[in-house]
């Protein structure tokens, strides 16, 4: 029995007994781009599934079987990209998407995310990013075929048509993508190839099933945590528990003894026990007697950093937006309302924590893992291996959650280092406790609000200003111009038809590291406004709803959502006894959003029953993954607003793990109503922005059930 209990796991059980769906590719020429080896819905997400085939263009190869596969340039860490990009290509391509595969791309050119100018997953950009290029890649492909088609049969192109992975010629003749596809490879690819119109649209738009959902069901599906080469080895690594601090000298005269260590090695930010399973490595590793070089990170404290963002916010900030006179609008104005908002470090805590795999040899790398930035990862990798980044290979695993974190690569650069080290193939893995206290934690933010209103109660002018650390300061400087981080700024500059506004920012570095979080500065400066102006019209003495109609007027997006959110809530309708509404509006990423939250107060605790958003982001192309990602962003950003905060005590973070840095459960869920509004045009993204909207609607409605205004997250009444 324990022999069993301890070689086989629950998800080896299941990849081993349960029948996968589907099979290889057979054979075929591969042109236009080497595909590493990769993954697709059918295959299950297996790398070694990878099958050959014609590629037309970067993006789409056609097995000789006439199998589709469509390469997926973006990490999928829940969000649906493995399902909605393949969409785009599908539907210009004229193959349903149960006869496609779905492969993640290599780290090369073809693959960068032109808005974030990088091999990047993030900002709500993927769909955005990616409708007109792989649409356009489908097409392109689709006319290919046409074409070669059109030159076998000896007609025009125009008298064929194509039609569920086939091409259909003017006398009812029939020849498969796959027996054309090397024919069509070797003609000019269009350069503008010619897109549909979005009434023909058969596939975008549709609800269609997630593609990495029965591999996920089945365990064949690969995370990081799954990933296994010849002769790996295990690594858990001891880091300071001041972050920022250096190891000078450790003792593992114990841990050499232990079952299963091979090496135990001193990298650049750590010590690392390497054994031939992880719980060899952990149990070793709590024998090491480590000597730390703290830094100046040790004198860190909750307490220092708040007094530091206090001086820090009296300073005069750089320019964001200017509109009108605000000195003279709040001159002119008979009533002034000042209020401060306050915003803690925040855990991302995915539920896979950080890890990695690497083999590191003399002339080459092969990094596989989960990561969302593939660019950043190889070349931090060139670097330390002493290689050309050409050198480099990496293969992206699904992600357990990533939610910013695993944009940055410090755990890459340590499981490389300790590879090289050891000159065997090594898998590093965090604890949830690694993870949690070595963070690259959501800013801290402090906002000193102002607004001057008329007899009426309607604000004349406002004014923003928001201190907090920079993250592109840090990952990318040359973004930051004039004291302003782009990515620090996001929605400060409220939509209501105010007169004189003035919006400005600070940065001010806390010491403590910081990193790109679930809707990035939208969550920090979307609380403060959007509560502020909960403020201003609860001192006008006005409907907080009907405040905000007023001041939209001019803003028909917003108030088209507003009035939805309203009107699917009940807004001004009778409560059960308890209970009262809050209301916040945005624009994120493209995307207009309104959400109405219905909350309770008992014994000092806020209880959100439920939750209603009206979402128009132009474009849709999944409308099953767009409400996915909806109750997945109100879970995520109640978490943070209830219980998230990050605290630091001589230097070391407080939080270990979800005991103390608690989220949302099951019976703690509320009920969430989605309504999405089509518009068509532009896609907006969806991944991110409705988390920024939960505290500032949770945290008014706290005001309009109790009278007590609530300023500083997590939300707690006094």
């Amino acid at each position: 029995m324990n022999t069993i209990a301890a070689n086989h796991s629950r998800r080896q059980f299941l990849k081993t007994t349960v029948i996968a769906t589907g099979g290889l590719l057979g054979s075929g020429l591969i042109v236009g781009c080497a595909v590493m080896p990769g993954t697709g819905a059918k295959a299950a997400m297996l790398p070694s599934a990878t099958a050959p085939g014609v590629m037309p263009n970067a993006w789409v190869k056609i097995g000789t079987d006439n199998t589709v596969s469509i390469i997926c340039a973006r990490s999928e860490m829940g969000q649906g990209v493995f399902t909605s990009l393949p969409m785009l290509v599908a539907e210009e391509l004229e193959v349903s998407m149960d006869k496609i595969r779905v492969e993640m791309a290599p780290s090369r050119e073809p693959y960068i995310n032109t808005m974030l100018g990088g091999q990047l997953t993030g900002g709500s950009t993927s769909v955005p990013e990616a409708f007109g290029p792989l649409r356009a890649a489908g097409a392109q492909a689709r006319m290919m075929l046409i074409a070669a088609a059109a030159q076998q049969w000896k007609v025009e192109p125009s008298a064929c048509r194509a039609e569920n992975a086939m091409v259909i010629g003017p006398a009812g003749q029939t020849a498969t993508y796959g027996s054309l596809a090397e024919a069509a490879s070797k003609l000019e690819a269009p350069k503008t190839p010619t897109l549909k119109d979005a009434s023909a649209f058969k596939i975008i738009g549709k609800p269609v099933k997630r593609l990495d959902t029965p591999a996920k069901v089945d365990g064949s599906a690969e995370f990081g945590m799954d990933v296994k080469l010849p002769g790996m080895l295990y690594a858990a690594l001891a880091q300071c528990p001041v972050i920022g601090g250096k190891p000078t000298g450790f003792d593992a005269t114990r841990a050499k003894t232990m079952p299963g260590v091979k090496h135990v090695v001193q990298i650049s930010d750590g010590v690392a026990v390497v054994a031939d399973t992880y719980w060899h490595a952990r149990k070793a590793l709590e024998t090491v007697n480590v000597t730390w070089d703290e830094g100046a990170g040790k004198a860190l404290s909750s307490a220092s950093i708040g007094a530091g963002l206090k001086t820090a916010s009296a300073k005069p900030g750089a320019l964001i937006k200017k509109v009108g006179d605000v000195d003279a609008g709040m001159k002119a104005a008979a009533r002034k309302i000042d209020a401060t908002y306050e915003l803690p470090f925040l855990s991302h805590s995915p539920m896979e924590p950080m890890n990695f795999t690497a083999d590191v040899r003399k002339d080459s790398v092969l990094l596989y893992g989960p990561t969302q930035f593939q660019q950043l990862a190889v070349g931090m990798a060139a670097a330390v291996a002493g290689v050309k980044p050409e050198q480099v290979t990496i293969r992206t695993t699904f992600l357990g959650g990533g939610f910013g974190r695993r944009i940055d690569v410090d755990f890459i650069v340590q499981v490389v280092e300790i590879s090289k080290a050891v000159s065997a193939p090594v898998k590093l893995i965090w604890s949830r406790e690694d993870d949690m206290k070595h963070d690259f934690y959501r800013p801290i933010a402090l906002h000193n609000m102002s607004a001057g209103l008329d007899a009426q109660g309607m604000p004349t002018a406002i004014k923003f200003q928001v201190t907090s650390p920079s993250v592109t300061a840090r990952l990318f400087s040359v973004f930051v111009k004039d004291g302003i981080d782009p990515f620090m700024t996001e929605a400060a500059v409220v939509p209501y038809a105010i007169p004189n506004q003035l919006a400005e920012a600070v940065i001010h570095d806390t010491g403590l590291r910081v990193g790109y979080w679930r809707s990035v500065s939208h969550a920090l400066n979307a609380f403060a406004n959007e509560s502020f102006i909960d403020e201003l019209a609860g001192a006008a003495g006005k409907d907080p709803l009907e405040y905000r109609r007023t001041l939209l007027a001019q803003s028909p997006q917003h108030l088209k959502v507003l009035n939805i959110a309203a009107q699917k809530s009940g807004w001004g309708t009778a409560l059960p006894a308890g209970r009262s509404r809050g209301v916040a509006v945005m624009e994120g990423y493209g995307t207009y959003l309104a959400l109405v939250s219905e909350v309770s107060v008992t014994g000092g605790e806020i209880q959100v029953h439920k939750v209603t958003v009206a979402a128009d982001l132009g474009t849709m192309v999944n409308p099953n993954i767009v409400e996915q990602q909806i109750e997945s962003s109100v879970i995520f950003g109640l978490s943070a607003a209830l219980f998230g905060e990050i605290t630091l005590k001589n230097g070391v973070v407080e939080q270990n793990n979800f005991n103390d840095y608690p989220i949302v459960r099951m019976n703690q869920s509320p009920a969430i109503n989605i309504t999405l509004v089509p518009s068509g045009g532009k896609p907006g993204g969806i991944g991110e922005p409705v988390t920024a909207m939960i505290g500032p609607a949770v945290a008014n409605a706290v005001f309009a059930g109790t009278g007590q205004r609530l300023r500083k997250l997590p939300l707690r009444l006094a």
